[in-house]
């Protein structure tokens, strides 16, 4: 029982390398929806016969919910919305209680499509879908819609933090979105367990944040194998660079306690360098069609700054006041 109702999202190291999805949950191989919504008849029919394979009461489960007439309408959350007033902490809070009341997907079939190498843009396209589909998600996809929903919270940084637990043998998975704001960690996420999720902004370093879910964790007879924690994701929505997932990977099993502690706080520095450090963003479309140089011929190569075109430092241009301007001379610095 604990295996299937306490393992979070479970990992193999190669999907996680190629940016794929997770593919399993709680020891269990889960199907990921890639045919986009709504939903295409063979991915239905998929999801419920796994639903028949791994549900205690089988295809007894699946034929009673697909027959019946009368179920009760599932309200849809509503976005939170902020006064000006409003503290960070408790704009954390209703983030994570509009994550909460989403609920955590037990079909057996993830409904978003999440590419960890995708740009930061079009995860939050995706972010956008599942806000306006309001369907029940899993750990990645509400890190993903975390971003998102903390995209207009400037003095809040986040960042993806990850744990490889062991229990009975088996190696399971879970991911949630760190935050760092007015000097204190915690979390945002989702999970069948409520310990394994949101962490109010309370905990003074990193070490302190991952030391509570080890807690967590070992409540559940998990073992902490591994930590991976990114850096800091960019808050602007039309960023093109990718998410940095484990900027440090940790292995709990190889460090002692104060290693591991003073490898979390270099990775706090890490982070900490990145702020203010200018982030790609998508061109808009008038950008897109004025990115060209006039003066440049269709088939002429692009010119790159390059040190050899620079004037050495000594020498000086003597320019002549009265002569006109020498236009073959002219170039554009792209």
């Amino acid at each position: 029982m604990l295996r299937t109702t306490v393992g979070c999202v479970g990992v193999e190291e190669r999907d996680e390398d190629e940016g794929e999805e997770d593919l399993r949950d709680g020891g269990v191989p889960f199907f990921v929806n890639r045919g986009g919504l709504p939903v295409d008849e063979e991915t239905w029919e998929q999801m419920w016969r796994h639903v028949a394979r791994t549900h205690p009461n089988g295809e007894a489960i699946g034929t009673r919910t697909r027959g019946a007439s009368d179920l009760p309408k599932i309200p849809t959350p509503s976005v939170p919305t902020y006064q000006p007033t409003t503290s960070i902490p408790q704009r954390l809070e209703a983030i994570q209680k509009y994550i909460r009341d989403l609920q955590y997907n037990h079909t057996g079939t993830q409904f978003f499509e999440i590419k960890k190498s995708r740009p930061l843009t079009a995860l939050m396209d995706i972010a956008k879908e599942m806000i306006r589909e309001s369907l029940p998600i899993k750990c990645l996809e509400a890190v993903i819609l975390g971003i998102y929903l903390t995209n207009s919270l400037p003095g809040v940084e986040r960042f993806p933090l990850s744990f490889k637990t062991q229990f009975s043998g088996n190696q399971f998975c879970h991911i949630v979105l760190g935050v760092h704001s007015g000097g204190r960690f915690g979390a945002l996420g989702i999970s069948r367990r409520m310990d394994l999720m949101f962490k109010p902004l309370e905990f003074r370093t990193l070490a302190d944040l991952v030391q509570e879910f080890e807690g967590a964790y070992r409540g559940y007879w998990h073992t902490l194998r591994k930590v991976k924690i990114g850096q800091y994701v960019s808050h602007d929505p039309h960023s093109v660079e990718q998410i940095d997932w484990k900027h440090s990977i940790l292995d709990v099993d190889k460090l002692t306690k104060e290693e591991m502690r003073r490898e979390l706080e270099r990775h706090t520095r890490d982070m900490r360098m990145k702020i203010g450090k200018a982030a790609p963003t998508s061109p808009t479309k008038d950008r897109k069609s004025n990115m060209g140089s006039p003066h440049r011929n269709p088939g002429s190569p692009m010119r790159r700054n390059s040190r050899i075109e620079r004037r050495p430092s000594g020498e000086k241009k003597v320019l002549d006041p009265k002569s006109p301007p020498d236009m073959n001379g002219y170039q554009i610095r792209v």
